[in-house]
């Protein structure tokens, strides 16, 4: 009996002992925020469950004194548009959503109280909206991507608050307007990457960005709409190594000073419209990548100091004004390898010396060569659309071809030569599911794809990164250049020993690729796009066998567990249902939601509720050439549906969009109106943050624009009279017949749309006014509209 007791005993005591251990070791608010985050978002880590991240490591989840200091949630699948109760994480110091395409919806202001945040990683998500203005409360911040999303507007002049930064990556966005400075970027004295390619940044480049406090080596600002002239202060940072100015609107001299960089490695500053002499790079030793096409120069011979770039490899002038003949010591360089100057007025004779580099490209096409000294060549040549080549391709002779990069094709020596279901031959022979995606460079040393050279310290290099991973082997493939001159490669890691990866092992890689903490011989720096990993393996990493001891202890922790998980799973399904309550009365939408799937919305005459997803692929994700106007309520976008109508896509923009209930009841006003003369509403969306009213697309534009010449259609004084005659029908209809009665309170040329038949149409109700809204019979008095003086 005393022995069962003593047992007894000894049970009651691990149970208390673990309850004092979960209590201990459990941070209200840090689980709180993460069971949120359960709540509002899909496919996470299928191990988040149990009362402590911390203690039963939940994957992704990292702790430090059972606070949650990490959260590496790279290419996991995760879906959603909330971010819970994130900012209670007051801990968190490295963030990484990267790679969850289904992660959308606009950033929180609240991401501003995460003040012990050093790396915020959101590559290759959908997130969409401006960057909040709190994000320069993150005073600890060193890293910073939110590359490749859909993020809008301006860059928050908050951001240089963040002192400590060093990584500063918004490229590959629809980023507007100009660069900050005072306050702004300038203040960012710390930074050493400015990555904002492929945005739509307008206005100068601020001489402020190049103080000298500045430690930039890298700043790449290629494909915005940058305009006037490169100013001579990039002088003043010595640490330059590449430059990215290309594809922009840049006019004026390349400044001199320029010539100071002697650390400068990549230069691009091609497609702009540069002027003046074809500047001199001599003072440039390490350069070894320089694109200055497609510019306007002046007409000038070959610069001498083609010749004097000891470490160039690629050298890209086309159209570039240059006349004359090459000098022949240049095809010596001891590193070249890929030349182009094509379309230029290059002429003579062409001598290309004893050069026997057999790695070497040349395209000279569309010049005005005349003959070739040296028909024992061993580069790779193209004179196509020359003088010495007047039959052109049909003339079979081997240097009137076009020069094609020859890419770089890898060689399997394994005897198997296939595997079965969806599993690949790795590099060393054995089958399984690599973890994949592209890697797109945004800078190089170079340009000829077919050097297996470059592949091979690519992949050693990516390998040492992995050291201490299950990782077998790296595969890199089928290399190209994109239109803004980005190299591409595909990635494939097969994992050491098993068939997958799990979750954990693939955060880690995507945290590790993104990151950048290693080196890559002639390669800048990079972003890494996953492809979804199909196969996860099972289990938990680190998870260790227990004795029958342990087996024993474990199932009396499972049963306090349980009941634990049964307590807070009870709580937060009654928190959850009261919130959901709460919300449900101020949604004025709910009723409509389930008949999205068919389109028609009872309460609406013709209207129809078009998904996000609709509307964006119709614009091309709301790209600037669907757009056909804007103002202070955001953008209108042109569109074909799927029926081949026509329409016009009004977008808010944030700062203008009503609430909920407003917008509700615009869309049943709007929906009501039926009129020849007034312009009819087709649909609108209003979900993932967005407020956007579909209408018919009125041809001819509006009134204003005809009667100022603008869009090319002469109003003689019949077609001005019947055109005030329709708008004066319209406004009838909306003061007399329709139900209720509608003011627009603001009718003005630009309110009056003309169809293909110079039809005039009432439009855009943004200050409409119902007669009834505020009591029967009554009108306000409120000045609305338009002012304009006279």
């Amino acid at each position: 009996m005393n022995l069962y007791v003593t047992i007894g005993g000894i049970w009651l005591l691990i149970y208390l002992a673990h309850v004092v251990a979960i209590l201990a070791f459990t941070n209200t608010d840090d689980f709180a925020a993460l069971t949120a985050l359960k709540s509002s978002w899909d496919n996470l880590p299928p191990n988040w469950n149990g009362p402590d991240p911390c203690v039963l490591n939940w994957e992704g989840v990292i702790c430090t004194n059972s606070r949650v200091t990490s959260l590496k949630l790279n290419g996991m699948g995760i879906s959603g548009s909330q971010f819970g109760d994130l900012a209670s994480l007051t801990e968190l110091e490295f963030l990484d959503l990267s790679n969850n395409l289904g992660l959308k919806g606009t950033l929180p202001s609240s991401i501003g109280e995460l003040k012990n945040l050093t790396v915020l990683m959101l590559i290759g998500c959908s997130f969409f909206g401006p960057i909040p203005t709190t994000i320069g409360s993150l005073k600890q911040l060193t890293y910073i991507s939110l590359s490749s999303n859909n993020f809008t507007g301006l860059i928050p002049p908050s951001i240089g608050n963040l002192s400590k930064l060093s990584w500063l990556d918004l490229s590959d966005n629809q980023l507007n307007g100009p660069i900050p400075v005072n306050p702004g970027m300038d203040s960012l004295g710390n930074a050493r990457h400015f990555h904002f390619s492929n945005n739509q940044l307008s206005g100068s480049i601020p001489p402020e960005l190049f103080g000298p406090n500045m430690k930039l080596i890298h700043v790449m600002f290629d494909n915005n709409r940058l305009v006037g002239n490169i100013p001579p202060d990039i002088g003043n940072v010595k640490s330059l190594e590449v430059v990215r100015l290309d594809r922009n609107l840049l006019n004026g001299e390349v400044p001199e000073i320029l010539n100071s960089l002697g650390n400068i490695t990549d230069l691009y500053l091609a497609n702009n419209k540069l002027l003046g002499q074809i500047p001199n790079l001599t003072g440039m030793p390490v350069l070894s990548y320089v694109d200055m096409s497609n510019n306007t120069f002046e007409e000038s011979d070959v610069p001498s100091w083609f010749t004097s770039l000891q470490s160039l490899t690629t050298l890209v002038m086309e159209n570039t004004q240059l006349i004359g003949e090459i000098p022949v010591n240049f095809f010596s360089l001891p590193h070249l390898e890929k030349v182009v100057l094509s379309n230029n007025k290059l002429s003579g004779t062409l001598d290309i010396g004893s050069s026997d580099n057999t790695n070497l490209t040349v395209d000279l096409s569309s010049n005005s060569i005349t003959n070739v000294s040296t028909k024992a060549y061993k580069i790779k040549l193209s004179l196509l659309n020359n003088p010495v080549c007047p039959g052109g391709e049909s003339s079979g002779v081997k240097y009137c071809t076009a020069e094609k990069d020859n890419s770089y094709i890898i060689l399997n020596s394994c005897t198997l030569t296939s595997c079965s279901s969806d599993r690949v031959l790795s590099p060393k022979c054995s089958c399984s599911h690599p973890y994949t995606g592209n890697l797109w460079f945004f800078s190089s040393s170079f340009l000829d794809l077919g050097d297996s050279s470059y592949h091979n310290v690519l992949e050693q290099s990516l390998l040492s990164a992995f050291k201490g991973l299950p990782v077998d082997s790296v595969n890199v493939s089928h290399p190209s250049v994109d239109i803004n001159s980005h190299i591409q490669y595909q990635l494939q890691i097969f994992p050491s020993g098993k068939e997958s990866f799990n979750r954990t092992e693939i955060a880690i890689l995507g945290f590790l690729l993104n990151r950048q903490n290693f080196s890559l011989p002639s390669f800048g720096p990079f972003l890494f796009i996953e492809n979804s990993y199909c196969c996860f393996s099972d289990g938990v990493t680190g998870a260790k066998k227990s004795s029958n001891t342990g087996a024993i202890v474990g199932a009396s922790v499972g049963c306090v567990l349980f009941i634990l998980l049964l307590c807070v799973g009870i709580y937060a399904f009654r928190q959850r249902r009261s919130a959901k309550r709460e919300s449900d009365k101020n949604n004025p939408f709910l009723l409509w939601d389930s008949y999205k799937g068919n389109g028609a919305v009872p309460q609406l005459k013709g209207a129809k509720w078009f998904s996000f997803e609709e509307l964006r692929n119709i614009t091309n994700n709301f790209s600037e050439s669907h757009c056909i106007g804007s103002g202070g309520y955001g953008k209108v976008y042109k569109g074909t549906l799927t029926s081949g109508e026509v329409v016009a896509i009004k977008r808010a923009q944030q700062g203008s969009m009503q609430g909920a209930a407003e917008f509700r009841t615009e869309i049943e006003l709007l929906s009501r109106i039926h009129h020849k003369n007034v312009v009819s509403l087709v649909g609108f969306c209003y979900e993932q943050g967005e407020q956007m009213l579909v209408y018919e697309f009125i041809h001819n534009g509006t009134l204003g624009e005809s009667l100022s010449g603008k869009s090319g259609i002469k109003l003689g004084w019949s077609s001005r009279l019947k055109v005030a005659l329709d708008a004066a029908r319209g406004l009838l209809y909306l003061h007399e017949l329709a139900n209720p009665p509608i003011i627009h309170r603001d009718i003005k040329s630009n309110n009056i749309l003309l169809d293909d038949q110079l039809n005039a149409k009432v439009a855009d109700f943004g200050l409409s006014k119902l007669l009834g809204d505020t009591g029967k019979g009554y009108v306000t008095t409120q000045v609305k509209g338009t002012l304009v003086s006279i």
